[in-house]
């Protein structure tokens, strides 16, 4: 049985996935077998399993290589929250509105 001292990823229990599906490609495919053997022996997360198998498949066949990093390297594990106000610009905004005031006779809605 896997221990969690012997995994290559610190902490690797409290990992969120979108950060452990990043952070698994700097590991060797010995390295890789050794997290997916200590993943299916404990939480067994399908999310998780499909990403480890996924990248091993990778590594074994020669399509992709240990990327460079480390795989401790301090990440942000949250999105940057918008620096304020709208994301729309004027470019994907809809045509200003701007009412008739009332009676306005050119506006055939309203009474003459």
């Amino acid at each position: 049985m896997t221990q969690h001292d012997d995994l290559p990823l610190p902490d690797y229990d409290h990992l969120p996935v979108g950060s452990l599906t990043s952070r698994i490609r700097t590991l060797s495919a010995a390295q890789l077998a050794t997290v997916l053997r200590y993943e299916r022996e404990h939480a067994d997360r399908v999310q998780v399993v499909a990403a480890l198998t996924y990248r091993l498949e990778q590594l074994n066949s020669g399509d992709a290589e240990p990327s460079g990093g480390a795989p401790d390297a301090a990440q942000s594990e949250a999105a940057p929250a918008p620096a304020g106000g709208s994301a729309a610009s004027t470019a994907t905004s809809g045509p200003p509105v701007n009412p008739p005031s009332h009676g306005d006779p050119t506006n055939p809605a309203q009474p003459r």
